[in-house]
């Protein structure tokens, strides 16, 4: 616990510092709201700390037995092995029928399904995953009820998957399932709401922030010359093309400029690193909220050149342009930038997941998560002394690992994909 506490009082000294900076610096934020927001802000990043090492702490780990080996159930086994701080582990697979042994599975195997109440009697599982090929016949539908009933949770793979990953599998999602699905069909007074915050904060925002946005023009006016915003054409509701304004952070140039940042290095000027490392650039995009182009939290808008792509290469694609896109998003707090095809496709599970699960409660949290990067931007760039361009975490390149389980023993093999040390999705 000692350890646990000497790691958050780094974060809480160093945002505690920012906190005092900006409300000396901007005297409006002394108002309670602001204060409010600041405060929560602040708790957040330093009890964040404390909860992921206690789930990480196996004692407080909820321990899942997966029934059958769908290829979803990999994936979802996966997803626990690679965050262990979401408080789950795996104890072991049952399988469908003694055959199924062929199915390697770096999982410790602890029977077949004719054998669930002795293994679940002796494991002792938080969460049973329902995984099977074939339910008919199969299916201890009986055997499951009476778990259930005693205490032991029980949930199909798809939802589990869903739920922990926070992100649509639409790999197993059929067209019926999502035409059915109530959840896609968002009430007309969320959205009428949604927007009413979104126009009132971001009136809010460029009065309070209108001495650092006019700095701000000034400095990329001194520094690089003129323009000062950036223009691109992005795709907006139901795939309407409109003009999203940033500062602007590199060099113009006359020709077709390439969609990588790694081709584009030299072209970032002295203040765009700063701008993109805190995120400044993005705050124009407050005039593209009121315009009604963008909410505050929606996906993020893709440029118009990448629409045909998208469409015929995503899965469901279409129903990203339901809602209004947003200047930070589900997937923007929950995943890197996309720097490919398989990437995008990978962050549209994400925002397919927003718009299932679209609630004000959410928007608040991608909120808070999204003002935790920026003070994090602030205390990293504090600690080191400098300010670096953002570059994703992971690149699509896969490494094979052999990983033991911290809960069984079991060596897992597992695909961990290689830092990237070039590319980044080019806005400019």
């Amino acid at each position: 616990m000692t350890a646990i506490v000497q790691r958050a009082i780094t974060p809480f000294v160093l945002n505690l510092c920012l906190a005092l900076s900006l409300l000396l610096l901007l005297p409006e934020l002394r108002s309670p709201i602001p204060l409010i927001f600041v405060g929560a802000a602040i708790l957040l990043l330093v009890l964040r700390p404390i909860e992921r090492e206690m789930q990480t702490t196996l004692h407080f780990k909820k321990r899942v037995l997966v029934l059958g080996h769908r290829p979803i159930a990999r994936k979802f086994m996966e997803e626990i092995e690679k965050f262990p701080e979401r408080g789950y582990t795996i104890i072991g697979v049952v399988q469908e029928t003694p055959a199924d042994h062929i199915h390697r599975s770096p999982y410790l195997n602890l029977g077949t399904m004719d054998q669930l109440q002795t293994i679940v009697a002796a494991v002792k599982p938080d969460l049973i995953v329902v995984a099977l090929s074939d339910r008919r016949g199969r299916m201890p539908a009986a055997e499951l009820l009476e778990l259930q009933s005693s205490g032991v949770f029980v949930e199909d793979v798809a939802d589990a998957y869903e739920r922990v990953s926070g992100k649509l599998p639409i790999e197993v999602v059929t067209p019926g399932q999502l035409i059915a699905s109530q959840s896609l069909r968002k009430s007309v007074a969320l959205k009428f709401v949604q927007r009413v915050i979104s126009c009132t904060v971001a009136v809010a925002l460029l009065v309070i922030m209108s001495p650092m946005l006019a700095l701000i023009a000034i400095a990329i006016r001194l520094d690089s010359g003129r323009p000062v915003f950036f223009r691109q054409t992005r795709l907006g509701k139901r795939c309407r093309p409109f003009e999203l304004l940033k500062f602007r952070t590199m060099q113009p140039v006359s020709r077709p400029a390439s969609e990588w940042v790694g081709d584009n290095r030299n072209r970032i000027t002295r203040l765009g690193k700063w701008l993109r490392r805190f995120r400044l650039d993005e705050l124009p995009q407050l005039v593209n909220v009121i315009r009604g182009d963008m909410n505050l939290v929606g996906p993020r808008p893709h440029p118009v050149t990448n629409l045909q792509l998208f469409k015929d290469s995503i899965p469901y694609y279409a129903l990203r342009g339901s809602i209004l896109p947003g200047i930070t998003g589900w997937a923007q707090v929950r995943y890197h930038y996309a720097n490919n095809l398989e990437e995008e496709t990978e962050k549209m599970r994400y925002d397919l997941y927003y718009i299932k699960h679209m609630s004000l409660w959410m928007d608040l949290s991608i909120v808070m998560k999204t003002a935790m990067v920026f003070l994090r931007s602030f205390s990293s760039s504090f600690e080191s002394g400098t300010a670096t361009v953002r570059r994703p975490a992971f690149s699509v390149g896969p490494t094979r690992l052999h990983v033991r389980s911290r809960s069984t023993g079991a060596v897992a093999n597992m695909t961990i994909a290689r830092p990237r040390h070039t590319y980044e999705h080019l806005d400019h």
